[in-house]
């Protein structure tokens, strides 16, 4: 398997954790952490296997006129990537008791604005034990990308990493 480019936001918190985790069961040694608000477009040209990790926020959040988070400075640098040689996972945070209308929408924000230039994303995870209401990130009755519930499931989160990495391992060149 070739280096993977891991680029996360927000720094600190649960998001981090998780990405380190993911980094983890990959072989550190696989993977550079990268904070997504220090990136540009060309820093993700670099990988050809790439995860991004985000937490959720509603499109309207992006929408707001509100300052500025991690991803919504990284945003418009999606547009500038060239997808034709690379693989995307995705992993997102999200609450599902509090935000269930919400739910990991962030990933499918994100595919949303990458699938039309030719993104191949990989790792999509099954609904089954997630209980919400709605969420942007179904693409064909699955999840774009893995969810995480540090809030209401932290005890799962291992465990969900562990599966998802070991489906990534096939999937990734």
């Amino acid at each position: 398997m070739k280096k993977i480019g891991l680029f996360y936001g927000p720094l600190g918190g649960s998001t981090e954790r998780v990405a380190k985790k993911v980094a983890a069961a990959l072989g550190n040694e696989n993977v550079d952490l990268i904070p997504i608000k220090e990136s540009k477009a060309s820093d993700v040209e670099k990988y050809e296997n790439v995860i991004f990790g985000m937490s959720t926020i509603g499109k309207e959040t992006w929408d707001a006129d509100k300052p500025a988070n991690d991803w919504d400075l990284f945003l418009p640098e999606l547009e500038k990537i060239d997808y034709s040689n690379k693989v995307i996972a995705m992993f997102g945070l999200g609450d599902q008791v509090t935000y269930d209308l919400h739910f990991v929408d962030a990933l499918g924000l994100v595919a949303e604005e990458i699938l039309p230039k030719g993104a191949k994303i990989v790792g999509t995870v099954s609904t089954d034990g997630y209980d919400f209401r709605e969420s942007e990130a179904l693409y064909d009755g699955k999840f774009i990308g893995l969810p995480v519930n540090e809030d209401f499931e932290p005890e799962l989160t291992d465990e969900r990493v562990n599966n998802w990495v070991e489906t990534l391992k096939k999937e990734l060149k």
